[in-house]
């Protein structure tokens, strides 16, 4: 199945088909907001700006499997993005990226780009740049930086 066939829900529980992303350059977060790396919403939010214009976009997704960094609602983490980060990309309901209850889109990630240990998500903020085409084009580790990833989003877009 093809990323753009892919059904996620929004934070409203309203179901959203990623074909709305056909044709954009997509930079795919698991996201916590009581994590050291939650400072990278801001760089997050940057790109997001920076690109948006030119078909990208940030598509974030809270996940509470490491450490139960994100315990709150999904309101909850709504109003923690906006109040703190001023997050303007979408970031949507709450999932599991691993195990037995992991979400589609994340299965199809972690299918198609493994990690150095093996195609789990190892930590929050473990990104997937997908290009124009539903294609993944890399993962980023946790520690990866988002202005770091700027050249590959460039490269992507043209």
């Amino acid at each position: 199945m093809p990323i753009h066939d892919i059904i996620v829900r929004r934070s409203n529980g309203e179901p959203l088909n990623l074909g709305v992303y056909v044709g954009h350059v997509v930079l795919i977060v698991n996201v916590a907001s009581r994590c050291g790396f939650t400072p990278q919403y801001a760089g997050l939010q940057a790109l997001h700006e920076r690109y948006h214009d030119r078909g990208f976009s940030v598509l974030a997704f809270p996940c509470n499997q490491f450490g139960a960094q994100e315990p709150g609602s999904d309101s909850e983490i709504q109003g923690f993005c906006q109040t703190n980060y001023n997050v303007t990309f979408p970031v949507f309901s709450k999932i599991d990226v691993n195990g037995p209850k992991a979400d589609p889109l994340y299965v199809w990630l972690k299918s198609k780009k493994g990690g150095m240990l093996g195609s789990a998500i190892k930590w929050n903020f473990t990104k997937f740049l997908v290009d124009r085409h539903g294609l993944v084009v890399e993962r980023y580790a946790p520690t990866t930086t988002p202005d770091s990833i700027a050249k590959d989003i460039e490269a992507a877009l043209r």
